[in-house]
């Protein structure tokens, strides 16, 4: 973690941030960002290890109001016990340095092995959150919303039996359902999709392997790989195999107008899994002549049982988001980052469009916010945090008009300080 991983070292407030550009008016509310930021002195043996830090920004009227940055304070932070008194594993011991949601009245920082921590809009601290006791299991990092029910659908896995945990929260944030799903072996199942009836798994050849050094996921040639679909109301799972993969983060999933499932996630193969997972911990990748990781699509068929595997593009992008009223729907609009760049897909037409962020600058992961009064789905703002290589120069909120991302940021936000490269983000509108 070092470079434009490197952690900050301390909290901060800055009010009334520079603007090159003009933001759009009627973006009112806040942006969080997540990720690990090791606290002083601490060395990370992996990137995905840190406590976890938000950094905020408060869009309103035109005006970047704030920006500040807050350690999640969690029991791991204040160097509590990761286990109880009976020496089972306490689920609120976390670094809750992965993302941020809101559901219900309630703001989280999420990381796939623990609860979530509740924390308030102004970025300070509530606590582990489990649901008045209902929840045992950890809580992934990507849980999805249903745009039309409201609910939060949600897993968490472990490394003992049951390896993976389905839940479901009503869109007023109390759990009402959970099932175990019934997989080989502890699988590192990082992140998963819903459609309008369907739960859709990602049971991948990476697997939880002690090996005495780093984190314990470790490929696996002899798991297998495959796709599950299951209802909403749980039940049995129907598995499509697949050719090895991995998967950490989907774009989107729905049901097409003849019935079948289309995924579209971004997909490792063997290689660039062993040419990533060393590389973010320091270590030298495996040899190898891959492509990278690569925005692919997997359609299954339910009345045939046949599965359809394709690249949709040949760039080696990651963090691909969609508009939130389509998660689990029909969408034409996929946005992606890679490196210096932030891509726009129209997976209807195979088309993309581009913005260069310029020489040395990281593109942050594309969170889109649609217009007031939007006709069309890409109408709207793509929010993206971006870092430069160069630790001297403060980090920027750039604001592009989706419709148009060729064209440039409409405003920059000039940030107080750097922010470390991190995961992901949210905008949370004002209530």
């Amino acid at each position: 973690m070092a470079g434009p991983y490197a952690p900050v070292d301390n909290e901060i407030d800055s009010i009334e941030l520079e603007v090159a550009g003009a933001l759009p008016a009627e973006l009112d509310g806040r942006y969080f960002r997540n990720g690990p930021n090791p606290l002083p002195g601490e060395i990370s043996p992996h990137w995905f290890v840190g406590d976890g830090m938000l950094h905020g920004v408060r869009l309103r009227n035109g005006r970047a109001q704030w920006y500040r940055n807050r350690w999640v304070r969690t029991l791991k932070l204040d160097r509590g016990s990761p286990l109880r008194e009976d020496g089972s594993l306490n689920r609120a011991y976390s670094t809750a340095n992965t993302s941020i949601i809101r559901h219900g009245r309630r703001l989280l920082a999420l990381v796939e092995g623990s609860f979530p921590i509740e924390v308030t809009p102004d970025l300070d601290t509530v606590g582990a959150c489990d649901f008045a006791g209902a929840l045992t299991t950890a809580m992934t990092a990507h849980p999805k919303q249903d745009p039309i029910t409201g609910e939060l659908h949600f897993f968490g896995y472990d490394m003992r039996p049951p390896f993976v945990t389905y839940h479901r929260l009503s869109a007023a944030g109390e759990l009402v359902f959970s099932t175990p799903v019934d997989v080989p072996g502890p699988t590192m199942m990082h992140d998963f999709a819903i459609t309008e009836n369907h739960v859709i798994w990602l049971d991948l050849p990476v697997t939880l392997q002690f090996s005495g050094k780093g984190l314990p996921f470790q490929w696996s040639d002899d798991y297998g790989a495959r796709i599950g679909v299951m209802s909403k109301n749980g039940g049995p799972v129907r598995w499509f195999e697949v050719e090895p993969c991995y998967v950490f983060h989907v774009g989107n999933a729905c049901e097409d107008g003849s019935g079948r499932i289309i995924l579209d996630a971004i997909r490792y193969d063997a290689t660039a899994w062993n040419s990533t997972w060393p590389a973010l911990a320091g270590e030298t990748p495996s040899p190898g002549t891959g492509r990278g990781q690569q925005l692919y699509r997997w359609t299954l068929d339910l009345a045939t049982g046949r599965v359809a595997e394709q690249p949709l593009d040949d760039r080696s992008v990651e963090f691909p988001t969609v508009h939130a009223h389509h998660v689990g729907r029909p969408n034409r609009h996929l946005y992606a980052v890679e490196c210096e760049t932030i891509v726009k897909y129209d997976v209807d037409t195979g088309k993309s469009t581009v913005h260069q962020l310029g020489s040395g600058w990281n593109a942050g992961e594309a969170v889109f916010v649609p217009a007031a009064d939007a006709h069309s789905e890409d109408e709207g703002w793509l929010i993206s945090l971006v870092i430069h290589d160069d630790t001297n120069v403060p980090s920027q909120l750039r604001i592009l008009d989706a419709t148009a991302v060729e064209t440039g940021p409409v405003a920059a936000v000039r940030l107080p300080r750097r922010v470390p490269i991190g995961f992901h983000g949210n905008w949370i509108t004002e209530e």
